[in-house]
Parts: C-alpha cells; sequence; structure tokens
C-alpha cells in the first residue's frame, strides 16, 4: 500500500490552523506541523500551537523568520538564532521533541539547505532534520496543487508532501485530496521514510553533501 505524510509548514494562523485541525480530527489524520517562531511568538499562536499538541499532532521548528535559507546566509550566527529561538518558544508550552525542517527557497533541495554552522548546531543538540519528497505549491497556484500532489503519489511508495497552513493555500481544497487518497487506499501516517530524514537525533541519516553549502 502507498503511504503519504501530511505536514503544514509557515504557520499556525489564525482562522486557518483551527479549520485544518478541525477536517483532520473529522477523518482521524494525524500529521506534522512545521512552525515559524515568529508565528508562535504572541499569545494567539502560542495558543494555536497549544491546540496543535491537544490533537495528536507533531510539532517541528520551521526557523523563527523564513527569511533567507540557512546555506545562503553570510551572516554569522544567523541559523543558530533562527533555529534556537524557535525552539525556546517550543520548549515553553511542554513540547520535548527536536523536530526541525530547513527552509527550501520554493521547495527546492540543495545546499541552500544547510550552512555547516546549521549542520553543526543540529547536531550537537540532537534535532532530527526532516526534508520531503513532494511540494505541489498550495501556496502560489491554489487551483491546481492537488493534481500535483497526487501526481507525486502515484510515482513514489511514500510521499511526503509540503502543504502550508496559511492564507489563499491548502485549505480550500484539502477535503478533495483527502477524498482523493482514500479513494486511492492511500495510506496517511504520521512518520517519515528514512530516506527524508537528513539527521535523526543528531547523526546524520540521510544527509548529502548536495544539502550543505560549500560541499556539493
Amino acid at each position: 500500500m502507498k503511504k503519504i505524510t501530511l505536514t503544514f509548514d509557515n504557520g499556525p494562523t489564525p482562522g486557518v490552523t483551527e479549520a485544518i485541525l478541525a477536517l483532520l480530527a473529522e477523518r482521524g489524520i494525524k500529521t506534522t506541523f512545521f512552525v515559524l517562531g515568529n508565528r508562535i511568538s504572541d499569545p494567539v499562536g502560542a495558543a494555536l500551537l497549544d491546540k496543535i499538541v491537544a490533537h495528536g499532532h507533531w510539532v517541528g521548528n520551521h526557523s523563527f523568520t523564513h527569511s533567507v535559507a540557512f546555506g545562503d546566509s553570510t551572516e554569522p550566527g544567523y541559523a543558530i538564532r533562527e533555529i534556537c529561538d524557535t525552539q525556546a518558544l517550543i520548549a515553553e508550552r511542554g513540547i520535548s521533541g527536536r523536530l526541525f525542517r530547513p527552509f527550501g527557497n520554493f521547495g527546492l533541495l540543495g545546499p541552500h539547505l544547510l550552512s555547516e554552522e546549521a549542520l553543526a548546531y543540529l547536531m550537537e543538540h540532537r534535532f532530527t532534520c526532516v526534508a520531503w519528497n513532494s511540494v505541489p505549491h498550495d501556496w502560489d497556484d491554489p487551483a491546481r496543487w492537488v493534481e500535483r500532489c497526487l501526481a507525486d503519489v502515484v510515482k513514489q511508495d511514500w510521499t511526503v508532501v509540503v502543504l502550508h497552513d496559511i492564507e489563499n493555500a491548502v485549505l480550500t481544497r484539502l477535503p478533495e485530496l483527502l477524498d482523493a487518497l482514500e479513494k486511492h487506499d492511500i495510506e496517511i501516517v504520521q512518520s517519515f521514510p528514512e530516506e527524508v530524514v537528513l539527521i535523526r537525533d543528531g547523526e546524520p541519516t540521510s544527509l548529502k553533501p548536495s544539502h550543505v553549502a560549500g560541499r556539493s
């Protein structure tokens, strides 16, 4: 049976994240939300983070500002601040896991994902770093992302899809995707295949030189 892991990046977003949580709860689906530090730094965002956890979803760190990919930055300490400041806010809500997803520059995999500084920090602090193998562009083509996602599901045994709990992105057509996955007997799981786990608990797993700036 083919599998898919749903993930939601760049939130939480008031009015959007709650609706996604309700849709997932109706179908008993568990996922991972990779949150931005600047979205959970106020009481509204923190409350949404609590709600995500209460629904049984995993929480990952997706940097504080999502502004510059780590491998593209030349600012010393930038990556550490982006990871550390977000993780501190996550930990304040009682979440002990250290799950991280790098900024992909429109969903691309490459040396922009990680700098040597970021890699060293993630390994030292025993993070698990997760990538993806499907980016259907729900945020910039909300009319056609479902078809792209399903095409990826057809091509691979286990799809890890990047969706976004932000405005004007996944929400409108999410029920349609879930219906199609059910119709085609695609198993929706919460875990990740090894091929997208770059680092697990601080140890490189599927990490390649091409994922780190200056190595490829």
